[in-house]
């Protein structure tokens, strides 16, 4: 049951420490018994994240030049100061 707990708070964003106030533990003991689940939780929020960056990214607004610049600049290391490789 804390299990599922912790993975739940993990994906919905909820802090290490708060999980550990929740659960009455102390964060190196959380990630000590509980790290599977706090990684699962953070891997699902990413997902979902990403899911709705790329919606976003697929409309024809201001906004989706902006969602498509950040992905272009998080996850493929684009730079406005960098040349780009050859």
């Amino acid at each position: 049951m804390q299990r599922r707990l912790v993975q739940a708070l993990a994906g919905q964003a909820v802090p290490q420490a708060q999980i550990c106030r929740i659960l009455a533990i102390s964060q190196k003991t959380a990630r000590k018994h509980y790290r599977r689940e706090l990684d699962i939780g953070a891997a699902k929020l990413e997902a979902a994240l990403i899911g709705h960056l790329l919606r976003l990214a697929a409309g024809d607004d201001d906004v989706a030049l902006r969602a498509i610049i950040f992905l272009l600049r998080s996850r493929f290391g684009w730079s406005r100061y960098a040349p780009p490789p050859r």
